[in-house]
């Protein structure tokens, strides 16, 4: 066993002297300029030369184990890792989806007597609306009234699925609201309202603010957000106000007054700077009494009427009674509405989780 070992420490002395001497001829060579012994022999890939010793670290446990850890702990964080990573891929897709704006439709109703496509109910979306709002790089979706109860094609849809699928509500100007729809009075024979509309679209209306979804009223939109919340509205401002201004003639949308932001309006934010603008007005119908828990964000400058209301309990939801898709952006006159725009679509990216 001794002579055993003491051939092996032999031979290892004579193996670290022949590399000793190997050494020094090459750098004897470097210094001459001329290549190292070897140089270019085919390499010995058959002689074993294994690492020298505490050249490789010995194998440590992964950081993410502990001393306590169990498989099934592992597993556990294993999996918790991956769903996170899943609800990030999500997130991601959610922010980066194009938002989807719902507009609620117009309603032409059928003539009696009439034939045709004129005796058809039609629901349409104007095309300004649309565009304005699609300046923006916005989907937007025409929502129709739903027939729950329809003699040819009943749906089990209803409108409170588009209101968890869109980001957010536009309602659309048109046709006056009904005073059934507010205070229960008799309609005027020249001012009938349209009830069948003002059920569809307070229906709608309840189920966005109920997703927490906002919602933008266009005009006849900022008079129905005012009746949803037990406010009334002027069934004629020349007749039941007479002092007031005109807010609508024959011009239509090239008939225009001033409004006014009060003292805490949220408007005035969106304009910093502005106090006063140059807006459209085509309307005769006005909020009278205002609903609960809205806030009036902009009066006539003229007569003191309200032009745009806010609900202040939802994070976007207002009316202005002007038609802001007809006001072109950076005009010279008209107040620039694309910050109103930008407000609603920005809250519907925010709240769209």
């Amino acid at each position: 066993m001794t002579a055993a070992r003491e051939t092996a420490e032999q031979e290892a002395a004579a193996e670290q002297s022949a590399e000793l001497q190997l050494q020094q001829e090459r750098e004897a060579a470097a210094a001459r300029g001329a290549p190292p012994p070897g140089f270019g022999s085919q390499p010995d890939f058959d002689t074993p030369r294994p690492p020298p010793p505490g050249a490789v670290p010995p194998p440590e446990k992964p950081a993410y184990l502990k001393q306590s850890d169990s498989p099934w702990s592992v597993f556990g964080r294993t999996m918790v890792a991956r769903a996170r990573r899943l609800f990030d891929r999500a997130g991601q897709r959610i922010t980066q989806r194009t938002l989807r704006i719902g507009v609620s439709a117009r309603i032409f109703h059928p003539e009696p007597g009439a034939v045709g496509l004129r005796g058809k109910t039609l629901q349409y979306l104007e095309e300004s609306v649309a565009h304005w709002v699609m300046s923006r790089d916005v989907m937007v979706f025409m929502i129709p009234t739903v027939g729950h109860q329809g003699m040819l094609h009943p749906s089990n849809i209803r409108l409170r699925d588009y209101a968890k699928h869109l980001d957010g509500l536009l309602l659309q100007g048109g046709a006056d609201v009904s005073p059934q729809t507010y205070a229960g009075t008799e309609a005027s024979a020249e001012w009938p309202g349209d009830r069948v509309r003002d059920m569809y679209e307070l229906e709608l209306l309840y189920e966005f603010i109920e997703s927490g979804k906002p919602v933008l009223g266009i005009c006849r939109g900022c008079q129905l957000i005012n009746v949803a919340f037990g406010g009334t509205l002027y069934q004629d401002i020349a007749t039941e106000v007479p002092t007031a201004g005109v807010h609508v003639n024959e011009r239509y949308d090239q008939h225009r007054h001033a409004v006014r932001f009060p003292q805490g309006s949220t408007l005035v934010n969106m304009f910093p700077g502005r106090h006063e603008a140059l807006v459209n007005s085509i309307h005769h119908q006005a909020v009278k009494t205002l609903g609960r828990d809205l806030n009036v964000e902009a009066v006539s400058s003229e007569d003191g009427l309200i032009e745009a209301v806010r609900y202040r309990r939802a994070p976007f939801v207002m009316g202005v009674q002007w038609h802001p898709e007809f006001h072109r952006a950076g005009g010279p006159e008209l107040l620039d509405c694309t910050p109103l725009l930008d407000s609603f679509l920005r809250a519907s990216r925010e709240t769209r989780f």
